[in-house]
């Protein structure tokens, strides 16, 4: 896995590009993030990276108690500053195609464009069922294609859809 996050993560999102900064662009593993490197990478990198951090959180957060993830902070905000891809968060972003033999985790392509590139590639092993134009969703590999994190793309009412799509996959989930 390349990416930033938990080793260990059960809730894993998959995009095509990494932060554009040195340390980002030459990682060939897995690294957990620190406090404040989040706001870090938004300062550095701009404001698609901003979205990307907050859609995040917020999907989490709207997922409710059976995930885990929005009791451990008051707000999907304090969850994105103090919890996501850190260390024992359950969460990964990765840079690289989905291993769907990892079965004790969710897989979530932000962006169709992205899971249509990996699976023309064959990077992508996957029997996806299109639900429309923007979401996807394999249940035998627990997988889900959601519009990538950006507000315009994954807004609210779409993230109710991706929280119901996800609990479709979820019952052997726990953080």
């Amino acid at each position: 896995m390349i990416g930033l996050g938990d080793l260990n993560a059960r809730f894993r999102v998959y995009v095509q590009n990494r932060p554009p900064l040195p340390q980002y662009q030459q990682l060939w593993q897995l690294q957990a993030l620190q406090a404040g490197e989040i706001d870090q990478i938004y300062r550095d990198c701009g404001n698609g990276w901003r979205k990307l951090f907050n859609v995040y959180a917020k999907l989490l957060f709207e997922l409710g108690p059976a995930f885990g993830f929005a009791q451990q902070a008051p707000s999907w905000q304090q969850y994105r500053d103090q919890r996501l891809l850190q260390q024992g968060s359950g969460t990964a972003l990765l840079f690289s195609p989905p291993d769907l033999a990892a079965t004790d985790c969710i897989h979530l392509i932000a962006g169709r464009s992205c899971a249509k590139d990996w699976l023309a590639q064959g990077m992508l092993d996957s029997q996806l069922h299109w639900l429309n134009e923007e979401f996807a969703i394999d249940p035998a590999n627990r997988l889900l294609v959601t519009p990538y994190f950006d507000y315009r793309q994954l807004s609210n009412e779409k993230i109710t859809r991706a929280v119901a799509l996800l609990q479709q996959l979820q019952p052997r989930l726990s953080v």
